[in-house]
């Protein structure tokens, strides 16, 4: 998106006149320092419900779209050089100008017809490559959109007509559902679907005129799990009859979201995997080759694929015999727990009142949401214990002295709650994954987060319970260094589900409640220790929100009992906080409130805390951290920036239920940024907390 944004000369104004390339593409990603000066960045959100993050483009009416694709032309002719059939790819028109902001919905779609004569521009100068196909992304065609959107999208593509150009319009991460009609009837020359559901495809397939191809999105280009070839077979034989050369097979969406490759040569080094587990794997290389042996089984029968065919049926039978796939007595142990509604002992009034008691906090308390910097010492030390160069004792010991650091620092500092830095995570999903049963763990399935940020999901593969306590002698040892209030920290059930790769063979409702189970007893562990607060992180719970409306019900149902029953278990005394990222809020608060969590911490300064509206109009009854500096840009805020920020935010929410804190974790910047960063927010907030007083 950011790349359109500079392709189309959509940079914010603020930024001047940037040209399309690289430090411009850093610029609106991570801010820009002028003087004194400080240009923010972009605000970051999530590509629809996948942990894929994207910068947001700010449309300016007074600037007009304007070509600038020397570099996306450079790439394209690189791409040439290597397979003259490429086909470049492009977000589509309607898609761009629906997720970018700095203008009202309405308005970004009254410049549709101007965004389009610029595609034009850029598809005529891809003709004079010699590309012949291209690609046009429109995964919003599985939201609900608008009517007059839906209007749009025909006028919008008659002007994209090419000549020398067909067009592959794609759609991804759902079904087309009501809108079969209108998308199979544009000017377009393929039409490319997710057909993981193929509830609707031979609807697709009857409405798609004689002269399109179709796609079809067979390979679920999301999942790890190796396909099915034979059930695949069984849906796309009677297609291929119907349409022939006019079929094309592809996985359902982009790749990105899988890790590169899972050949026998490194799953042999995946000693952690059991071999039934690491035979079942298909990354994207091994979805490739899924692709090729559809295409084989459909061009020369099945016996030509029988060997594959049978492989695939074996290996699965395989896994499915493991030990810890299935355990039918943690199934109905949790069937039974879950009949009662899980709540807490007291409503939130009464509990307030006991841990304000017990806290002894002062008026807008400050805290962090978890991480603190994962120095170069921290990583040496945990390579060197995975590869058996440094003893447990040892490890343990460096590790408690990073945590000593940690406390020292926000004593230093001023913060109120503290947390004691997580340096022995490796990442808020992984680290807990690790020690439940029911997870699997790869040395190399990387994937893409955003920027150069990647991350290592585990495998969900078998039923998870956890066999013993996870962080409490962490929580332990750093409450037993400082008198201030110690917060435990968590990863939530949602979050644990969506940020893994999960098993396919059981719905994701009954693998978060297996979550749930294991983390009720940690939560319950932490306040036996004495631990006055645990945050229960949930940053993907809105990424788990269905695209289509009609279907939130039911997933907001079982998000916000995995997470209630997860905290439930912690007493009246003990603070449960809970975290968000990236969330819009408004059309869900109702269930954020369900949740009842204590004290809920948000990401606001790239919205300049106008996220923080939903929760004002709705009047959220609980407490709230908006976070008040950006984490994910180096720029240090000053206590001026912060106090305003406050201000803000004290417009919305009662000073006796504001916390102060940042946007975000930590763990991906560097010390001296966040001294600097927690010193102004302190101080800011001491500040604040004086003017509140002064008032009448």
């Amino acid at each position: 998106m950011a790349d359109h944004a500079l392709l189309f000369g959509q940079a914010p104004a603020r930024f001047g006149d940037l040209p399309n390339d690289d430090a411009s593409l850093f610029a609106l990603a991570r801010g820009r320092e002028e003087g004194d000066h400080k240009l923010a960045p972009l605000a970051m959100t999530k590509w629809f419900n996948t942990n894929y993050h994207f910068l947001v483009p700010e449309l300016d009416a007074g600037r007009p779209f304007c070509l600038d694709a020397s570099r996306y032309l450079a790439e394209v002719q690189e791409a040439l050089a290597s397979e003259p059939r490429a086909k470049p790819v492009l977000i589509g028109p309607m898609t761009f100008l629906w997720l970018s902001r700095g203008a009202m919905a309405e308005e970004r779609l009254s410049r549709a017809e101007e965004l389009a004569a610029a595609y034009a521009a850029l598809l005529a100068e891809l003709a004079r490559l010699g590309v012949a196909w291209v690609q046009i992304d429109e995964p919003i065609l599985g939201l609900d959109l608008p009517d007059e959107w839906l209007a749009a999208f025909e006028p919008t593509y008659h002007r994209l007509k090419t000549p020398g150009i067909r067009l592959l319009l794609a759609t991804y991460f759902g079904e087309l559902n009501g809108q079969i009609s209108l998308v199979t009837g544009l000017p377009v020359d393929g039409l490319h679907v997710d057909a993981t559901g193929a509830t609707d495809l031979l609807n697709v397939i009857d409405r798609l005129p004689a002269f399109k191809v179709l796609s079809v999105g067979m390979l679920d280009g999301r999942s790890i799990w190796r396909a099915d070839l034979e059930a695949m077979l069984d849906v796309l034989e009677p297609i291929h009859a119907r349409l022939g050369d006019r079929l094309w097979l592809a996985p359902s969406c982009s790749l990105l979201h899988l890790p590169l490759d899972a050949c026998e040569e490194r799953i042999h080094e995946e000693k952690r995997l059991p071999a039934a587990l690491a035979e079942n794997l298909s990354f994207a290389r091994q979805k490739l080759d899924e692709l090729a042996l559809l295409a084989q089984g459909l061009a020369q029968g099945r016996a030509a694929i029988a060997d594959e065919i049978q492989a695939a049926r074996g290996a699965r039978e395989r896994l499915d015999a493991l030990r810890g796939r299935r355990d039918p007595a943690r199934r109905e142990a949790l069937r039974e727990s879950l009949q009662s509604q899980p709540s807490r002992a007291s409503a939130y009034p009464l509990r307030a009142e006991r841990q304000r008691e017990r806290l002894d906090l002062p008026l807008l308390p400050t805290t962090t949401i978890g991480s603190f910097p994962q120095t170069d010492n921290i990583r040496a030390a945990r390579r060197a214990f995975k590869r058996g160069e440094l003893g447990t004792e040892v490890y343990e010991q460096r590790m408690q002295g990073q945590i000593r650091e940690v406390i020292r620092a926000q004593e230093s500092l001023g913060i109120d709650l503290l947390v004691h830095g997580e340096a022995e995570r490796n990442d808020m999903v992984e680290y807990f994954g690790e020690q439940l049963d029911g997870y699997g763990f790869t040395a190399q399935g990387w994937v893409q987060s955003y920027g150069s940020r990647c991350i290592k999901p585990p495998i969900i593969w078998g039923d998870v319970a956890r066999p013993r306590p996870m962080t409490v002698r962490w929580s332990e040892y750093a409450q037993s260094l400082t008198v201030r209030p110690m917060k435990g920290m968590l990863t939530g059930p949602v979050t644990l589900l969506f940020w893994s790769f999960v098993r396919d063979d059981l719905s994701r409702e009954q693998v978060a409640y297996q979550i749930a189970e294991a983390l009720r007893d940690e939560v319950r562990d932490l306040a036996e220790a004495g631990i006055p607060a645990v945050q229960v992180d949930e940053p993907a719970f809105r990424e788990g929100l269905p695209l289509r409306r009609r279907d939130w019900p039911s997933y907001l149902d079982w998000a916000v009992r995995a997470f209630r029953h997860a905290t439930a278990v912690a007493p009246d005394h003990c603070q449960i906080h809970t975290h968000m990222c990236y969330s819009e809020f408004n059309d869900i608060i109702d269930s954020i409130a369900a949740l009842d969590a204590d004290v809920i911490t948000i990401e606001t300064t790239r919205s300049n805390m106008q996220l923080l509206d939903a929760f004002a109009d709705f009047d959220y009854p609980n407490e709230i951290g908006p976070g008040v500096y950006d984490i994910h840009s180096p720029l240090v805020p000053s206590v001026e920036e912060i106090e305003a920020r406050i201000r803000l935010a004290l417009e919305k929410v009662p000073a006796e239920r504001l916390w102060i804190n940042p946007d975000c974790g930590l763990k991906t910047r560097g010390w001296p940024e966040v001294r600097a960063a927690l010193e102004a927010m302190a101080e800011a907030a001491r500040r604040q907390r004086a003017e509140s007083r002064a008032q009448p």
